[in-house]
């Protein structure tokens, strides 16, 4: 059999020849489209990762900055031991026993400041909730303050003017019923009754009497025993 020949005539060798160029052109064209759109895909991607890098940069930046902004402030430090021996004006100092009881007891003070009380301390810190007296007069003689106050007077913004005079540690702070004041002050054998959480005697009596070497158990803990109702 004789090999096949192509037509002789020009013009549709022409046309055939023009066919299959356009063919290779439209492959070419059809690649390099894919290929743009590969390379936007790309940059898509690209972009929104800038995006979402960036976006977190500034949620990490902002977490930072309201972690410094909103922390809460440090707790006061007061110098621990004999205060100076300043006279605080409307102070109130006695002479009251040390000795373990069970029950409930009649203090002469209202809060007490010091007399018989539980063999258990209650754990220094804040309670939203009023504490046993016989639990919080243990814990005035390991050397705590002990902050109470009115919550129908003390309350919202006062209240956080007054958490603000809390040193770290050996404090109570506690709302508490029958009081003639709106807040009070004890420690061991002292007190102080104001009327304002803006008194500058506050930060005073925390620097005379707080941990002070006089109290019957000056280096007890003030952890370890009772958490009352209202822990905060």
């Amino acid at each position: 059999m004789s090999p096949q020949r192509k037509s002789g005539d020009p013009a549709k060798q022409a046309a055939a020849a023009q066919t299959v160029k356009q063919q290779r052109e439209q492959k070419r064209n059809e690649k390099l489209a894919e290929y743009q759109r590969q390379i936007a895909r790309r940059r898509r991607r690209g972009l929104m990762w800038w995006v979402v890098g960036g976006v977190a940069a500034v949620a990490v930046a902002g977490v930072v900055v309201a972690s410094i902004v909103f922390q809460p402030p440090a707790p006061v430090s007061y110098d621990a031991g004999t205060g100076p021996g300043v006279e605080i004006d409307g102070v109130e100092t006695f002479q009251n026993d040390t000795t373990h009881v069970e029950g409930t007891v009649d203090y002469p003070q209202n809060p007490p400041a010091g007399g018989p009380h539980n063999q258990y301390w209650l754990n220094c810190g804040e309670y939203s909730e009023p504490q046993q007296n016989e639990y919080a007069v243990h814990s005035l003689e390991h050397g705590a303050v002990w902050v109470t106050y009115d919550p129908e007077r003390v309350s919202g913004e006062d209240l956080e003017t007054l958490r603000s005079h809390m040193p770290a540690d050996y404090y109570l702070l506690s709302p508490y019923e029958g009081l003639d004041s709106p807040l009070a002050l004890s420690a061991w054998n002292a007190q102080l009754t104001l009327d304002s959480v803006d008194d500058e005697r506050i930060p005073q009596f925390f620097e005379e009497y707080w941990r002070s070497d006089q109290v019957p158990e000056p280096t007890a803990v003030c952890h370890g025993a009772i958490d009352g109702e209202g822990r905060v």
